[in-house]
């Protein structure tokens, strides 16, 4: 596969063309549910997690974000049916993570509350052989001591324990969407973006410098963006021939020598 490139076709196809134990990670969103206009194209989410179980390192993880619509008052549940396909693919359920927005977008949303989550799922190719967790520092430090219970009650060991500085964050991950979620004016042209940070925080927990990240609905290329600023290889698929110009326009800037091309 070439490198820095979107390839402008369905990622079935792109996935078919890589080889076995390719790429580090995915990370994604698919057009689930009609909730996002695409073009009019449709994917077949059981073929695309079997491409990339295929196509994905032993060890390497696919970040799928992905929520539901709700049909005449009965949510669709596709989040869960996405996760199923992908277990039987052979993928682990790794996490279940949640991206809440801080800014949902107003809306009448009857007799429930407001909708301001997707499902941010980690399905591992086996135990993941990356994890770089992101972490929040702990105001106090305190100072406490090892004990085991025995038959005759506490036993307090010898040394006492410094508190750790820091802990890793929660499962839960809150990003501004809308125009606060990029500087790239021009991504707003397409309907749905990643907030850029969400992708950052993903890219740097199960991926290091130098490995190989994959969008197979590039969109306006924010894993692309991303992935490059943070010393990521990366390849993307887009089937609609306006998001991958817009994409193409919008990464160039940071691309500087590297070669890509819109074509494929």
């Amino acid at each position: 596969m070439e490198l820095y490139r979107i390839y402008q076709e369905n990622c079935i196809e792109t996935l078919s063309n890589m080889d076995e134990g390719l790429l580090d990670m995915t990370i994604t969103s698919p057009p689930y549910d009609d909730l996002r206009e695409y073009n009019g194209y449709h994917f077949p989410v059981e073929e695309i997690a079997s491409g990339l179980f295929r196509a994905t390192k032993q060890g390497g993880v696919v970040i799928w974000v992905v929520g539901d619509r709700t049909v005449n008052g009965d949510e669709t549940l596709s989040s869960f049916k996405h996760a199923f396909a992908f277990k039987e693919a052979g993928f682990r359920v790794h996490d279940t993570m949640i991206y809440a927005k801080n800014n949902p977008i107003p809306s009448d949303c009857g007799k429930r509350y407001r909708q301001c989550f997707e499902y941010m799922f980690c399905f591992s190719k086996g135990q993941p052989v990356t994890f770089n967790p992101l972490t929040l520092p702990i105001k106090q430090e305190k100072k406490f001591k090892s004990f085991r219970i025995t038959k005759i009650g506490r036993n307090d060991l010898a040394h006492d324990h410094i508190a750790p500085k820091e802990r890793k964050l929660n499962n839960i991950f809150f990003y501004n969407v809308g125009t606060s979620s990029s500087k790239d004016k021009i991504a707003f042209d397409h309907p749905a973006i990643f907030p850029e940070q969400l992708v950052e925080d993903q890219i740097r927990t199960w991926t290091n410098p130098g490995d190989l990240v994959y969008d197979c609905f590039m969109g306006s290329g924010t894993t692309a963006k991303t992935a490059h600023l943070l010393g990521r290889k990366w390849i993307g698929s887009e089937i609609s021939a306006e998001y991958v110009r817009l994409a193409l326009s919008r990464i160039a800037p940071y691309l500087q020598e590297e070669r890509i091309s819109g074509t494929g």
